[in-house]
């Protein structure tokens, strides 16, 4: 189990990194619009969390926020590697061939190559239907992948709660379970939302409070391993 002090710190990276960056975006994109060639900044004080004032990417694919947002992406994919594959480490240890640790490593990496192939092409103009289509295959992607890994560890964990025992809060691993449920039952709920045209300001504010909740998972995460050996 001298993989868990690895896990502790990835994760909260994983929390932190994503998390300053795209409110980082926003700062700049709403506070220093003269950084930005015209209509590109987000000409309003907003709060998408609540108002669904602009997306993500809106506020993240110009110069110069997709200097901040892009590496960050990067280191964010690069951890979520490393962290899949300390918790399948993990997994193997507690139970040699659980029979959903490929799972595990399969949608936990899929879903940070999607947030690699996402950042790269964020910004990049190119007037083309497919294009266009490609780039939300890809963001759909990351979700999906990031949802099913999540989904995979925590019953792994809840499988094995008795040998984790004395390795991790219970009550953490309980509320990772209530997260993960609940980001499934929205995601299904959002699909004909997302599909229709319109609505903008609700799939906006969508996007960033889901967004939360994926990164909120990697809290949870360094709150539930003890700080012992």
């Amino acid at each position: 189990m001298d993989k868990v002090k690895n896990i502790k710190s990835i994760s909260i990276w994983i929390f932190i990194v994503p998390f300053v960056a795209i409110n980082a975006c926003l700062i700049v994109s709403t506070h220093f619009t003269e950084l930005f060639a015209d209509g590109q900044a987000v000409y309003a004080k907003i709060f998408p969390y609540i108002d669904g004032g602009a997306s993500i990417s809106r506020t993240a694919r110009y110069y110069p926020t997709y200097l901040i947002f892009k590496p960050a992406m990067f280191l964010t994919s690069f951890l979520l590697i490393k962290y899949w594959l300390h918790n399948a480490e993990v997994v193997q240890y507690l139970e040699k061939d659980h029979k959903y640790k490929k799972k595990i490593l399969f949608f936990g990496i899929a879903s940070a190559i999607a947030l690699t192939i996402h950042s790269i092409f964020l910004g990049i103009k190119f007037d083309n239907d497919l294009y266009k289509l490609f780039r939300r295959v890809i963001m759909l992607s990351f979700i999906i992948f990031e949802i099913v890994a999540q989904a995979y560890l925590v019953l792994t964990f809840y499988s094995l709660k008795k040998k984790l025992d004395k390795f991790i809060d219970k009550k953490y691993l309980k509320m990772k379970l209530f997260l993960v449920s609940f980001l499934i039952v929205v995601a299904i709920i959002s699909i004909p939302l997302i599909s229709l045209p319109g609505n903008k300001v609700l799939k906006h504010a969508l996007e960033w409070d889901y967004f939360l909740g994926v990164i909120t998972f990697y809290l949870l995460t360094f709150l539930m391993w003890r700080n012992k050996n």
